[in-house]
């Protein structure tokens, strides 16, 4: 396969460094899109990425970064500005005359979505759409890294406790890793996949308390799923020093998901990669580390 090259935003996040190991592992030439040089993007450097700083929400930034390349994938984070930064991202890369953009959506992007993040997340896929740029959007559930986001993993280690408002909702969790197999593969052969929305999920469906159970037999201790309130939730990320725009989000797709708007399975990661996505016990095996007091 002939070598051509790929733009990757959000490089040094979850997802992000996934799809550079893949990309450069396929053989393709990558540009690695962060907002500062640090040992992450030091990093990604060392893989054999040409690494560029630069912000979404700079026309011009969006613009350099995207001349020259063939593709890209563009991941924003939860954060206010997800729609000028896609308007200005859908203009470089018409400009570019990209052959494919892979866009980080999310499961809860709806038009009548509460969280404003989600919202944001439905509007930007129509700006792509309308822009007439060829596009692939994903849409995952929620990612297995939750398990080792402060805010979740604290209540296990310290407390035993997997302390969520989730009620008796269910979802498949993914990992980054099997969403950069699918970004990557989308990328180089995009073909198949442009005009196509993918929901990303893991390999099985599982409640709050069946995770906390399987994940209990991964590190050998008991850990339990504890349900919280909503109130008690938010309060909770409050201690975390986390944004509002941020604490919204969680706290409007926690009723999300205990409406149903996570769950589901499908075999889209298995059919596009040749390989079945990671189970959640890989994940915490592979993590085990994180769960350490």
């Amino acid at each position: 396969m002939q070598s051509r090259k790929y733009l990757v935003t959000a490089a040094a996040g979850k997802t992000g460094v996934h799809t550079v190991r893949n990309l450069i592992d396929r053989g393709q030439q990558v540009r690695a899109l962060v907002r500062q040089e640090d040992g992450r993007s030091e990093a990604l450097r060392s893989l054999g990425a040409e690494v560029i700083v630069g912000d979404l929400l700079d026309h011009d930034d969006a613009i350099r970064a995207t001349q020259g390349v063939d593709g890209a994938y563009l991941c924003y984070p939860v954060r206010p500005g997800f729609i000028q930064a896609t308007a200005y991202f859908a203009d470089a890369a018409k400009r570019a005359g990209l052959d494919v953009v892979i866009n980080m959506s999310q499961i809860s992007a709806r038009e009548d979505a509460k969280s404003h993040a989600a919202r944001d997340h439905w509007i930007a896929e129509r700006v792509l759409d309308w822009s007439g740029v060829p596009t692939v959007h994903i849409r995952p559930t929620f990612f297995s890294e939750w398990l080792v986001f402060p805010w979740v993993r604290d209540s296990i280690v310290k407390e035993g406790k997997l302390a969520l408002p989730y009620g008796e909702g269910r979802h498949a969790p993914i990992s980054a890793e099997d969403q950069a197999r699918v970004i990557a593969a989308a990328l180089v052969e995009p073909a198949a996949h442009v005009g196509k929305t993918y929901t990303l999920v893991g390999p099985v469906e599982l409640s709050q308390q069946e995770i906390a159970e399987r994940v209990s037999k991964v590190i050998g201790r008991s850990i339990v799923y504890s349900p919280t309130s909503i109130d008690a939730y938010r309060e909770h990320l409050r201690h975390y020093d986390l944004p509002e725009f941020m604490i919204q989000h969680f706290v409007e797709v926690a009723v999300d998901y205990q409406n149903g708007i996570f769950a589901g399975t499908n075999d889209h990661v298995e059919a596009i990669t040749g390989q079945p996505p990671q189970t959640i016990e890989a994940f915490v095996a592979a993590n085990r580390r994180a769960f350490d007091a």
